[in-house]
């Protein structure tokens, strides 16, 4: 489970996530991120591009829609590599 805590700025959001597991607040969620915009388009009537700022950094979604269904759904920004770890089995 990841818990995503969304503030609605003026042109775009702000959220913070919590993941289960991690037991720990995590750099970015993309599934939370595009659903937190979805649901502000729903809500609020936000445009079609939207920058949502997570603490890992800047992320953004556009989409298109047709007859009140999501299509061409972008998640757009940048990676990079953070850790790397071995296991020997």
């Amino acid at each position: 489970i990841n818990v995503n805590f969304v503030r609605v700025e003026k042109q775009s959001l702000a959220m913070r996530t919590y993941e289960r597991g991690v037991e720990d607040e995590t750099l970015s969620c993309g599934t939370g991120v595009v659903a937190a915009v979805i649901a502000n388009h729903q809500i609020n009537g936000c445009g079609n591009k939207v920058k949502v700022k997570t603490s890992g950094g800047i992320l953004n979604v556009s989409f298109e829609t047709q007859n009140d269904t999501y299509n061409n759904i972008w998640l757009e920004g940048a990676a990079a590599f953070i850790y790397k770890g071995e296991v020997s089995v």
